[in-house]
């Protein structure tokens, strides 16, 4: 890995602080174009991601970026370097958004390549090889697919990973096609996808780094503008458990002869936060969630002591390892108290998904360039999945960079500062330029 001298840092810089006029204007731009509500509705394979799509692609050609895109749909506005046959760097983030979701989940990542693009550009840089601005397809796919799907459908795409069947078994749920027929609304090319090898691979690609707003409040309580991204948790989770006892009179039952099964549920979840609280005295990483709670509406009452409970376990780490712990300690204390409070539990299988850790020598430029930008910056997890561990999976090195952002993701009240912004795209700008 090279390094810029510091005049050459000095200037770079510079052009990055002059292109964030461009950058407010895209921001701007995108949430007038695609408000909804309050907040902001960019589809999947839908109207808002396309629109955006469009947007950027003649922006970048505004800047004199090349653009081209590949079978999935994927956007890559390209800044040509030295070396116009080695494999290039990637980086950039998805367009599409939840429903009524924030402007800046992950269009901040397309946004920052687009003004570090400029700005090398402008500084007189030629990196020592192509860097392509990617406009990633999808990323926000289960909120927009029911069905079989792998998710992360536009990078998994790109990179070969997605099954035939799924452009059957993904089903949009705007309008009711299959994902494949979904594509060809807009002109794309689902068919090319396997016959041909993938459009990106580890052999044509250096490296891939992604910046993206921090979907938690760890930054913010910090005061920090900027987070390097150590890894993005896996997960184990029972998507379908339940809790089964007996419905009874709730004032005519003694207390210890219920078998309530809300009761016996929320000990069963306090018996996991409990668990989740020693891994964490350990050092370790953990975080869960029952994301869904519930007693059956066409039964329960207020007079009833409830003889079913529904509910979710998502329990997310860096460890694999300690995912499974902690799935089969679910399963024992729910027997445990199953058989204390004569109810039954029904966990289930857990689903598993496997933790990314980022590229451990890219991770620590990042830091590197922290301490020589002078940008105050902090070790962070990813609770969240990304594209980014889809390259990493896939053998190409990936690293990510969090900006601050106070009011958590996937709502309309992101909140980004053009500062902190500002600092995270300095911190890109400097690891394209040289030191990836």
């Amino acid at each position: 890995m090279t390094r810029l001298d510091e005049s050459t840092t000095e200037r770079l810089m510079r052009h990055v602080d002059g292109s964030m006029a461009l950058a407010q204007k895209l921001f701007d731009d995108l949430a007038e174009r695609t408000a909804d509500g309050g907040g902001v509705t960019r589809a999947s394979y839908g109207e808002g991601e396309q629109l955006a799509h469009d947007m950027f692609a003649a922006m970048a050609r505004e800047i004199g970026l090349e653009v081209s895109d590949d079978p999935a749909g994927n956007g890559y506005y390209t800044l040509p370097g030295k070396e116009r046959q080695a494999p290039r760097v990637i980086t950039g983030s998805h367009l599409d958004s939840v429903p009524k979701g924030g402007n800046f989940d992950g269009a901040a990542g397309v946004v920052a390549g687009l003004a570090a693009a400029a700005a090398i550009k402008d500084a007189g840089i030629v990196p020592p090889q192509d860097i392509a601005v990617m406009a990633v397809r999808s990323e926000e796919c289960s909120s927009w697919f029911t069905g079989d799907h792998g998710g992360h459908l536009g990078s998994r795409a790109a990179l070969g990973l997605m099954k035939p069947a799924e452009l059957e078994t993904a089903i949009h749920l705007g309008s009711g096609m299959p994902l494949g027929r979904q594509m060809k609304e807009f002109g794309l090319r689902p068919g090319q996808l396997f016959d041909r090898p993938p459009s990106l691979s580890r052999d044509t690609v250096k490296a891939y780094i992604e910046l993206h707003i921090e979907q938690g409040p760890v930054l913010d309580a910090a005061e920090l503008p900027v987070g390097v991204v150590t890894g993005i948790r896996g997960n184990a989770r029972a998507r379908a458990a339940r809790c089964l006892g007996e419905y009874t009179h709730s004032g005519a039952v003694p207390q210890h002869q219920r078998h309530d099964a809300v009761l016996a549920s929320a000990e069963l979840l306090l018996a996991l936060e409990a668990d989740a609280q020693s891994v964490l005295d350990g050092g370790g990483d953990i975080v869960f969630a029952a994301g869904k709670f519930y007693t059956d509406a066409d039964l329960h009452s207020l007079s009833k002591v409830p003889g079913e409970a529904r509910f979710t376990l998502d329990i997310r780490s860096l460890d694999r390892q300690t995912l499974d712990r902690l799935s089969v300690h679910a399963a024992s204390q729910a027997a445990a108290i199953g058989r204390r409070r004569g109810v039954r539990f029904e966990l289930g299988a857990f689903s598993f998904s496997e933790p990314t850790a980022m590229h451990p020598a890219h991770t620590q430029c990042l830091r590197d360039g922290c301490r020589r930008l002078s940008i105050d910056a902090m070790d962070i997890a990813s609770g969240g999945g990304h594209d980014a561990q889809e390259f990493e999976r896939c053998g190409i090195p990936a690293s990510m960079i969090f900006v601050r952002n106070a009011n958590g993701s996937h709502n309309a009240d992101e909140s980004m500062e053009m500062e902190d912004f500002a600092k995270g795209t300095r911190l890109l700008a400097w690891m394209l330029a040289a030191a990836l």
